[in-house]
């Protein structure tokens, strides 16, 4: 292995500190390009704002980042104002000391464009750059989310923003990877949006009468003669109650395909101006996980690795967490990911900001490795003094002192990182499980008038999500356009809409032995929205062997008890909504309990080839669902080393050499016990493991298990 930038054998080049990172070479007094932090493990580190404080503070800082073992720093997030004062003005000065002492201090840098928030002299200037909100306000500087993503004079600076950073920074080999933006995400309605919306529409449907069939403009008297005639949907035009209430769903759902693509575009002009001078340093931007204004799968393609920030809401969501790296591991088809941000100890953003309780920094950063992360990073190193994120949780508080809790957990587990190495770096998941999660469906659903504006996508994803994690499936999350292939499982809650030949791939995953599961509210609409002229479900029909046609929503006060299975000692809960089902070929597995319909089904399993097409047309509490995914799983023999052991959660990575990493994530608040399933060495402790043997994993306990081959 040689020094892209030299030539030089690495080998030769490499100087260590005893806590893992390198010492810095200078040669001519210049620092050594290969003396720098290379990706020889987990990366660990965060967002740091050195700009906030005086130059004797970094000092302090960079004290205390080598006794916590951070080696990655992300810099200039918000820097626009900073690096440039005035449209004509740059001014490198600061940002160039940030850069020098963070390559100095042997640090690698994740360097951001800046653009993630514009500065007041451009608001001033060019005031069509501010956002105009839903109910038509046009906004005035202030905040951060503030920037209209169609705005000529913003694509413009932005992007030149970017291409200067990447001139004058992209020769240094402490850049680890490009940050652009931040957190993308709101929408604008202003007219140079509307104009946008319309263009893009001109691109998808060519004519007018295209757009016209498309959107059943024949109702209400919208049939459209002229492009110039479409409005942005909002509460002056097709909208009531809020974003959610639309006369025209299908004129809401483009524009919230428009939204994300617009601001895509504003991400890719500042890539396409990093390449300009950068063409081999990855590019990337924060994601937040399970947000659902913008696409991330429409996204994905054009990030170079996936990055995500997450925030939890309280101690009780280790399932959801798991549901979002999924997400977001399956963004790049399996390739791991960078958690980008996460507090190592409260949030500052929500009326009540719970402490992460001892133990959880530690396991919810292993959790996220073992889902995929190659990086785990915080927000923030150190606390801001002042604005909205003083209270935000930070390594570093206000004070600087290095022997507080937090501080203390940071550092351990930097130790830790630093005893695995680079063991996990690259590992795959070897799933044969997917769950199909589908923006375009989560739109359409929640913008839908009927059946029941109480079922929530994310929720219904969640509950099954949570059941397979719960098993100890090790899944992919993969959007409707995902190679199905590989999986025996495939399982698709309120797959709302059917798009291309996904119907098809789907039976040919039952067709050669497998297993399909989907639920009430799948199969209904187009791409455009529109219903299927067919039976409920529409294409999925002759997959799950059943016909529906009827439902009925009710308020979530309202039980309908379903039995399950043939032993008829099963009872468990559905609410909302109860699909009447009229089986055609498919057999009866669950059956409602009450009402006009009671004894007809409510979940159904139909033959399909070699395999099965499942489908529960209610919506079954958390006890209902695990129950029938572990139906499915335990067909295939694909329940996990722990699925009888609640909160111990399991997870298989195999690494590119092809070593298998079991590991085990205790997220009780007692210790627990389970029986090794082959024998092997735990990476974080040095310790020998024989098959069989117990493994003890304490309170928030974790276990990473390289197995024998």
């Amino acid at each position: 292995m040689t020094d892209r930038f030299t030539g030089t054998p690495v080998a030769m080049l490499m100087t260590f500190r005893k806590d893992g990172t390198r010492l810095p070479e200078v040669i001519d007094g210049r620092i050594h390009p290969m003396s720098l932090p290379v990706t020889r493990k987990i990366l660990f580190g965060g967002d740091y704002n050195p700009e906030q404080w005086p130059e004797d503070v970094w000092q302090q800082d960079y004290r205390l980042f080598d006794a916590a073992r951070i080696d990655l720093v992300t810099l200039g997030v918000f820097d626009w104002a900073l690096v440039q004062p005035a449209e004509d003005v740059y001014d490198f000065t600061l940002l160039d000391r940030i850069v020098d002492r963070a390559s100095a201090e042997g640090r690698s840098i994740c360097l951001a464009t800046g653009t993630a928030a514009h500065p007041p002299w451009l608001a001033r200037a060019h005031p069509e750059v501010t956002r105009t909100d839903f109910e038509g306000r046009r906004h005035r500087f202030g905040q951060r989310h503030n920037s209209c993503p169609s705005s000529p004079v913003f694509r413009r600076l932005s992007a030149e923003l970017a291409r200067r950073i990447a001139r004058r920074y992209a020769g240094n080999p402490a850049i680890a990877a490009w940050h652009v933006g931040n957190e993308y995400g709101g929408a604008c309605y202003c007219d140079l949006c509307a104009a946008g919306f319309r263009s893009w529409l001109r691109q998808r449907y060519r004519t007018i009468d295209e757009l016209n069939s498309a959107w059943y403009t024949t109702f209400w008297s919208h049939t459209f003669t002229d492009w110039d005639q479409i409005e942005a949907p909002s509460a002056l035009t097709e909208h009531w109650r809020g974003p959610d209430h639309t006369a025209f769903a299908g004129i809401t759902l483009d524009y919230l395909r428009f939204t994300s693509d617009a601001m895509l575009a504003n991400f890719r002009d500042e890539k396409s101006a990093i390449r300009e001078y950068s063409p081999d340093i990855p590019v990337t931007t924060n994601f937040m996980g399970l947000y659902r204004p913008i696409d991330y799968h429409r996204w994905a393609p054009e990030l170079d690795f996936a990055s995500w920030d997450n925030y939890p809401p309280d101690d009780d969501s280790a399932a959801r967490m798991a549901l979002a790296h999924d997400l977001m591991r399956g963004l790049k088809d399996g390739q791991p990911f960078w958690l980008m941000e996460q507090t190592p100890s409260s949030t500052a953003c929500r009326d009540v900001n719970p402490l992460k309780r001892p133990g959880l920094l530690r396991l919810w950063s292993w959790q996220a490795v073992a889902h995929g992360a190659d990086a785990v990073l915080f927000f923030q190193l150190r606390a801001a003094r002042g604005a909205c994120e003083k209270y935000h949780g930070a390594v570093i508080g206000h004070a600087g002192r290095s022997d507080t809790r937090v501080f203390r957990e940071v550092a351990e587990l930097g130790a830790e990182l630093d005893r695995l190495g680079a063991a996990s770096l690259g590992a795959r998941t070897p799933a044969r499980v997917a769950l199909l999660f589908d923006w375009d469906s989560w739109w359409a659903l929640e913008i839908s008038d009927g059946p029941s504006r109480l079922v929530r996508y994310l929720e219904v994803v969640q509950r099954y999500h949570r059941a397979l994690w719960d098993a100890g499936a090790d899944l992919d999350v993969v959007p409707v356009t995902a190679d199905l292939s590989r999986y025996d499982v495939v399982v698709a809650p309120v797959l709302h809409m059917l798009k291309g030949d996904l119907p098809r791939r789907l039976e040919a995953v039952a067709a050669r032995g497998g297993s399909v599961l989907t639920t009430f509210l799948s199969g209904r609409v187009d791409e455009n929205d529109n219903a299927f002229l067919a039976d409920v479900p529409g294409p999925l029909g002759e997959l799950m062997g059943i016909r529906v046609d009827e439902w009925d929503a009710r308020g979530p006060d309202v039980v309908n008890p379903v039995r399950l299975g043939s032993d008829d000692r099963l009872e468990v809960e559905a609410r909302l909504l109860f699909e009447l089902i009229v089986p055609q070929s498919a057999e009866v597995i669950g059956t409602y309990r009450a009402d006009f319909y009671a004894g007809t089904p409510a979940v159904t399993r139909n033959t399909f080839g070699a395999g099965h097409g499942w489908y529960v047309g209610a919506g079954l509490d958390g006890t209902g669902v695990s129950w029938v995914v572990r139906q499915v799983l335990a067909r295939h023999d694909l329940l996990g080393p722990a699925s009888d052991l609640p909160g111990l959660e399991s997870a298989t990575r195999v690494t590119p050499d092809g070593a298998r990493l079991l590991f085990l994530l205790n997220h009780r608040s007692e210790p627990v016990e389970v029986a090794a399933r082959s024998g092997g060495v735990d990476l974080l402790t040095g310790d020998r493991v024989d098959p069989g043997a117990p493994l003890r994993l304490s309170a928030r306990g974790v276990v990473v298990l390289r197995e024998d081959e």
